[in-house]
């Protein structure tokens, strides 16, 4: 029996995890699955061995608070690989972490799939050389990524972006607008603090604060929040109740919520993309610790955090980084995206043009096909 190894630390790269093996399964029912992710990849059919519900952080002051959590997992998972020897190993994002279970396979003469490249074109370009040394291919999601691997005649191969083939509202607009109970004639904001604890921690409660100072301008404004599945009742709840105004909370269907929306104040991360797709106008805001943001502005060499940005290659969508993530900052920004439409269609006809650059899809069907030719198994 085929065994695959899927190492997923976030809640993105558990969803990207569970459709890989969903498309392999289709091709191959009798492959088998190991490894570290969360709900997604369990629901797949993978038998997960650890659970990394808890290790999802970003940071550097979070990264040392779950160090003990995060070292156990990986001991716990390098004893797998060298114990059961899968045929494949496949890291998917969770850099630091699969960086060093990626060199460990592959020392133990395992094969090893990267799936989804570091932002090696936005810091420490040196690392592609090291992570060359340590995987057998790598995957990326973005057409522009393969040229700093090409250049160091490291194994890549361009598959897509797997949010282009899963965000897909389940029901028309309209019918979520009811179903919602939306007033399609009054304003809708939609408030997207992250799938992360400590992202709702930092960023929550300030888009709260923003809500409020928009609803004190225009009282006819309705807000709506997607909760990822990583978040509790009991965390979100403890700031909703605390809020001045009402928030309706939908669980489940993030893309069916993003739809409704007129502009959204999201995080950084996928969802801009998947925002992005949506062609809704947005406002990214994103927070980190202090000792993280200072070491960021040290290392890392690049124009812009949002990816709809750093695809366009140019400013399409304001972003308030640390001191300027502000109430007033969000809450200009929203105002102004729902008050100039000139403002929100050029934001608009950017995103599209965002949309076009991210291809037709097929991420998780051209994933499968790799996985089958480093196994060596025809479809």
């Amino acid at each position: 029996m085929t065994t695959i190894l899927f190492s997923a630390g976030e809640t993105s790269g558990d969803q990207h995890a569970a459709n890989v093996f969903l498309e392999l399964k289709k091709h191959h029912p009798d492959i088998h699955a190991i490894g570290m992710g969360s709900s997604k990849m369990r629901q797949a059919g993978i038998d997960i061995r650890y659970d990394s519900s808890n290790i999802g952080v970003i940071g550097v002051v979070e990264v040392l608070k779950h160090y003990g959590e995060i070292r156990n997992a990986l001991k716990l998972m390098q004893k797998i690989i060298e114990t059961e020897r899968p045929d494949l190993v496949i890291c998917v994002d969770y850099k630091e972490f699969n960086f060093k279970l990626a060199k460990f396979a592959k020392q133990l003469g395992i094969k090893v799939l990267f799936y989804v490249s570091p932002q090696v074109w936005a810091w420490r370009p040196g690392r592609v050389v090291k992570y060359g040394k340590a995987i057998d291919m790598m995957a990326v999601i973005f057409p522009f990524e393969t040229k700093y691997y090409e250049a160091e005649n490291v194994p890549v191969r361009y598959v897509g972006h797997p949010s282009v083939d899963k965000v897909h509202p389940q029901r028309a607009k309209n019918e979520d607008l009811a179903l919602f109970h939306l007033n399609p004639q009054q304003p809708i904001v939609g408030l997207l603090p992250g799938s992360r604890m400590n992202e709702i921690k930092r960023m929550l409660p300030v888009m709260l604060q923003a809500a409020e100072k928009i609803a004190a301008e225009n009282p006819l404004v309705q807000f709506i929040l997607p909760q990822a599945d990583s978040i509790s009742d009991e965390l979100l709840n403890s700031y909703l109740n605390a809020a001045a105004i009402k928030i309706k909370v939908i669980k489940n269907q993030p893309y069916d919520v993003m739809q409704c929306c007129d502009a959204i104040m999201t995080t950084s991360g996928t969802a801009t993309i998947e925002i992005a797709l949506l062609n809704i106008p947005m406002v990214i805001a994103y927070k980190l610790s202090p000792l993280t943001y200072l070491l960021g502005r040290l290392l890392v060499n690049i124009a812009f955090i949002g990816l709809p940005n750093i695809i366009a290659g140019k400013k399409i969508v304001t972003e308030l980084i640390q001191h300027e993530a502000i109430p007033e900052n969000l809450a200009n920004e929203i105002n102004r995206l729902l008050n100039n439409s000139d403002y929100k269609n050029t934001m608009q006809t950017e995103l599209k043009k965002v949309q076009q650059q991210l291809g037709k899809g097929g991420g998780s069907m051209n994933m499968a096909e790799l996985v089958l030719d480093m196994l060596e198994i025809r479809s």
